[in-house]
């Protein structure tokens, strides 16, 4: 397997992983409501998993690559993560 499919199946459980940790942290943040000064808790769980997936994703490309990942990786994790919004969306939302 190439590095960029290594690359490429990161990224994929990766969003994998955050898409199924939806409903663990849509309780949580409804439970913490009040300390964490949210009003919208739907919102919220949207910025925290988009952010984990963007954020893992990256650390897992640099630990790959002993580095910071280039500009080109940093576009790949981005349209990847972004590819998956309807399915995160429709997860929080409906």
């Amino acid at each position: 397997m190439s590095e960029e499919e290594i690359i490429e199946q990161l990224i994929n459980q990766t969003l994998d992983g955050a898409l199924q940790t939806i409903p663990v942290y849509m309780t949580e943040i409804e439970q913490n409501k009040t300390e964490l000064q949210v009003e919208n808790t739907k919102e919220f769980a949207y910025g925290v998993i988009m952010g984990m997936a963007l954020g893992m994703a990256g650390a897992a490309i640099a630990a790959i690559r002993n580095g910071m990942p280039s500009e080109e990786d940093q576009i790949k994790v981005r349209d990847m993560v972004y590819s998956k919004i309807p399915q995160i969306r429709e997860r929080i939302f409906s």
